[in-house]
């Protein structure tokens, strides 16, 4: 297994290039160091100095100040707009590095990096497209005469802060809010996860070059300290965080005490709907890899397996057949199916879990170790437990790894409150050969978004939860309402 490919080895011997605040690179004066480490070969990628608390003020300080006095705000929006086409550009022309740099720090296959990548610039490209054309004002008229201008403004300075984009898809979740922020008007300080910071100094560079003005995006890789001065900062207008519902819950408490804006993307339990009339081979090319993507590390993976009872053996088989081909081992390798988990302490996590549904009575179908032709890297075997019910643990919290849980039902009324006994409402898919039926029950689970007959997340189309899912939307027009406040302005 190759340890470190040839991008990442001249990113590595480069070193990190710090912190980017108000436009330009600078070291960090904090003390407190971070080791990047590439998760297959559990080989150190670089080591960086963590912002300071000074670091952190300075920062909202210089978006601060390019939001109340500086262009950004106060430019047309089809002028934003060219300038985002521009950082799309070159986000394109650094996908090679881009891709390497999320399998190298976290261990998505390449071939998966490669595809999914290219949403950081069409992010980019479907905001500045939706801009030119967006109502920011729209003229109404009072019931009883009189001219009103309804207003959309940026809703000010946001800090993305909080594990704050998380560590599974860290160039991808951050452009989500970056581009939509900075569509909006906004300035921006963004927090990535201290594991996988390559991506946004890759991001930070290509803003720069594109001829964003300075203090428009400040970049300060580090821990939850930096995201707790963040978040409670009262010239930080609004939080945006994608991570765990857990660390989301005292963010949104944080917000509320100051009553900032918060938008929160949080976990997912999500499930898999059989019905009884699905046609198998249909099925598995989208349920065996939506079920476990980058090693089940994804909010929206298929982690529960809703079967007709009746057909649970010939689903499970089957499934298990499939998942049985997918070749575990270097990501960088292009006949690899499945990559390591991220970070040691998943690993851990993910062991616990599986120990759990054991000790809970599920019947382990398929994996549960440590493969043993792999002698280094956090890699854990695909894991399929059956027989598993919805008060059990595995069924109830996201366990982020490739830990999929067959549950069983015996009709309609038993199939939606299975689907529906989660904390969560994030994501879901249905099979069947009767789409109006799939509808129908996709219309009864509480979930923020349903496939039928496949699985898609859009970035032109709005992606949330429900429940202990998150608030808010990402994605879509929904995306950059999300940065916007409403202001009426009376004219006669």
């Amino acid at each position: 297994m190759e340890a470190l490919s040839e991008t990442l080895r001249g990113i590595a011997a480069r070193g990190p290039l710090g912190l980017f605040i108000d436009g330009q690179w600078r070291a960090s004066t904090g003390d407190r160091t971070v080791d990047v480490i590439a998760p297959h070969s559990e080989e150190r990628l670089l080591c960086y100095t963590e912002s300071s608390q000074a670091d952190t003020e300075a920062a909202i300080a210089a978006a601060r100040s390019a939001f109340d006095n500086g262009p950004w705000p106060q430019l047309s929006p089809q002028e934003r707009s060219v300038v985002l086409k521009r950082v799309a550009e070159h986000l394109r022309a650094r996908m090679p590095e881009l891709a390497e740099a999320w399998t190298g720090q976290v261990g998505a296959t390449i071939g998966f990096s490669k595809r999914a990548s290219q949403q950081a610039p069409d992010l980019f490209d479907y905001y500045a497209d939706l801009i030119a054309t967006y109502a920011f004002v729209e003229p109404r008229v009072r019931p009883k005469g009189g001219r009103v201008h309804v207003v959309q403004e940026p809703v000010g300075v946001v800090g993305v802060v909080g594990a704050i984009t998380p560590w599974n898809a860290p160039l991808v979740l951050l452009c989500y809010k970056v581009a939509a922020a900075l569509a909006a008007g906004c300035t921006v300080v963004a927090k990535p996860s201290p594991e996988t910071p390559i991506d946004a100094y890759i991001l930070a560079e290509c803003i720069s070059t594109a001829g964003v003005p300075d203090g428009v995006f400040n970049l300060l890789p580090a821990g939850r300290e930096v995201g707790e001065q963040l978040i409670r900062h009262p010239h930080v207008d609004k939080v945006s965080f994608t991570g765990s519902t857990q660390a989301g819950r005292s963010i949104g408490i944080a917000c509320a005490e100051r009553l900032a804006r918060v938008g929160l993307e949080l976990g997912g339990k999500s499930a898999a709907i059989v019905l009884e009339d699905t046609d198998l081979a249909k099925v598995l090319p989208t349920l065996v890899p939506y079920s476990m993507p980058i090693a089940g590390q994804v909010c929206f993976s298929l982690t529960r397996v809703l079967l007709p009872a009746q057909r649970r053996e010939e689903i499970l088989q089957a499934y298990c057949a499939a998942l049985s081909a997918v070749k575990l081992g270097d990501p960088f390798a292009a006949d690899t199916g499945m990559g390591p988990l991220a970070l040691g302490r998943q690993l851990e996590r993910v062991q616990s879990y599986i120990a759990k549904g054991k000790a809970e009575g599920a019947r382990l179908v398929m994996g549960g170790g440590r493969p043993a032709h792999l002698s280094r890297g956090f890699f854990v075997e695909p894991t399929v437990f059956a027989e598993v019910t919805p008060d059990m643990t595995i069924a109830r919290e996201e366990i982020f790894g490739p830990v999929v849980s067959f549950i069983d039902y015996h009709d309609e009324a038993d199939l939606i409150a299975k689907a529906n006994a989660s904390d969560y409402g994030l994501h879901g898919t249905i099979y069947s050969k009767d789409a109006e039926r799939a509808y129908r029950i996709a219309r009864r689970v509480r979930i923020g978004s349903h496939a039928i007959n496949g699985m898609w997340v859009d970035i032109s189309m709005p992606f949330g939860g429900f429940k202990h899912s998150g608030i808010g939307r990402e994605g879509g027009i929904e995306g950059l309402h999300a940065f916007l406040e409403t202001k009426t302005v009376y004219l006669s």
